[in-house]
């Protein structure tokens, strides 16, 4: 399945479009998934790093009481850090700290990926069969031709964020974690929150 969602999201001329439509299909099914280790094998083996961007993004807006209007960016991943709230499926049995604890694990997902579509790391032990792993909005035809030029992958105004942004958004999530959890923290909100900054 994965494999064929990653063959659908290149065969159109703009993969941005395509994983886009694909996401909106999709979405309704992840909304209806009860168990969080069932979303998160599904999340997890996804080979299209543009396309799990995009559910992700539909995730956190559906989860935002104002939705935000910014591209995906750097800037957006902070807004929902801030704004997303905790609105999918559970078993009764689901702690409240797990939700959150999901969220973030959810949240991170999404910077990874971002950053892969952004402007993906080289890592030596990546199969050299694998081609084009960079300038991911762009079909493969005009992939090759960026490549060849060596041209960087464009950066977008809501990408540049300082470092008392982060950590403002972290402090505000916090505030609102006191609120629902109370103190202390399950050491793993605090492990992936160490991460996500």
């Amino acid at each position: 399945l994965q494999r064929m969602l990653s063959i659908a999201v290149e065969v159109d001329r703009s993969p941005n479009c395509s994983s886009c439509k694909i996401a909106d299909v999709i979405f309704p099914f992840i909304l209806n998934i009860p168990l969080r280790s069932q979303r998160e094998a599904f999340l997890n083996t996804m080979e299209s790093h543009l396309l799990r961007c995009k559910l992700l993004e539909l995730l956190f807006q559906h989860s935002c009481d104002v939705p935000t209007t910014l591209p995906l960016s750097l800037a957006k991943i902070l807004y929902f850090l801030s704004h997303s709230s905790v609105l999918l499926q559970y078993q009764d049995e689901t702690a409240t700290w797990q939700r959150w604890d999901e969220m973030l694990q959810y949240l991170s997902l999404l910077l990874m990926s971002y950053q892969n579509v952004r402007q993906p790391i080289v890592c030596c032990l990546s199969p050299p069969t694998f081609p084009l792993a960079e300038h991911l909005r762009s079909s493969l035809n005009d992939r090759m031709d960026l490549i060849i030029q060596k041209a960087k992958p464009k950066l977008q105004d809501s990408d540049d964020i300082s470092h008392l942004d982060v950590q403002l958004k972290i402090e505000d999530f916090i505030s609102r974690m006191q609120e629902a959890l109370g103190q202390p923290f399950p050491w793993q909100i605090m492990e992936k929150l160490c991460m996500l900054r």
